[in-house]
């Protein structure tokens, strides 16, 4: 059965439901699946919880699913380019689970590889650690933190196959790669779909078993989310 679809809409055909947990790959702006964004804010879906380092901005990625309130829940580390999720979530509309960054991409690379909990020394003695099991190992304190698995995982490659292998580029292997092992249905948004045995073997940053669905995706903005140049 092929993994490539026509479209993003129809990639997500048959698996979106109200209240499902998504994975969305990407790093600020870049390396984010656009075009799945676009499809799941027009499918309607609503009670999402989004597992992603930030949201976009409010007009782009992941932002506009704020702008529609299809969002109820955010996992990330960083939030401060979205006045949207600001207000939101000092007005009581959003939930927000902060982690920092390096927790949140090892509880996803947890989640794909089937290990339900460890321990880091990031976040001891903050709020970070509030509510969580805490244990000593050779005389310094660790706080446990879980995997994340999602319902959906939807990520954005370079190059990609029909098989599902695929290639990152720079900044876009991120958190792209572990949330790709983590969705129990994962789909992929590549901007080039190659032919099946064009990828070196070598060079695959995530095999095709991990991936169940592909699209080519189309029409990408590529925005930069700060741009800072020299007077």
């Amino acid at each position: 059965m092929s993994k490539v679809y026509a479209d993003a809409s129809a990639a997500l055909d048959g698996l979106l439901r109200d209240d499902l947990m998504l994975m969305a790959g990407g790093f600020g702006l870049c390396g984010i699946p656009e075009n799945l964004i676009l499809a799941l804010r027009d499918s309607g879906v609503t009670g999402l919880t989004v597992v992603s380092n930030n949201c976009g901005i409010d007009d782009f990625g992941l932002g506009l699913l704020l702008q529609t309130r299809q969002i109820k829940k955010m996992i990330s580390s960083y939030v401060g380019e979205n006045a949207t999720f600001e207000r939101q979530y000092l007005d009581g509309e959003l939930e927000l689970e902060f982690n920092p960054q390096g927790t949140l991409a090892e509880r996803c690379r947890a989640g794909g590889a089937g290990i339900a909990a460890f321990y880091t020394r990031t976040g001891v003695g903050t709020v970070v650690a509030e509510g969580k099991e805490t244990r000593d190992f050779d005389g310094k304190t660790y706080v446990m933190e879980t995997g994340l698995v999602a319902d959906l995982a939807i990520v954005k490659a370079w190059k990609g196959d029909a098989d599902g292998n695929l290639l990152y580029r720079k900044t876009a292997r991120n958190f792209n790669p572990p949330m790709a092992t983590a969705g129990r249905v994962t789909i992929a948004e590549v901007e080039e779909l190659v032919p099946i045995g064009s990828l070196d073997p070598d060079h695959i940053h995530t095999p095709g078993i991990f991936v169940q669905r592909v699209i080519q995706g189309a029409a990408y903005e590529k925005r930069i989310e700060r741009r800072t140049v020299r007077d």
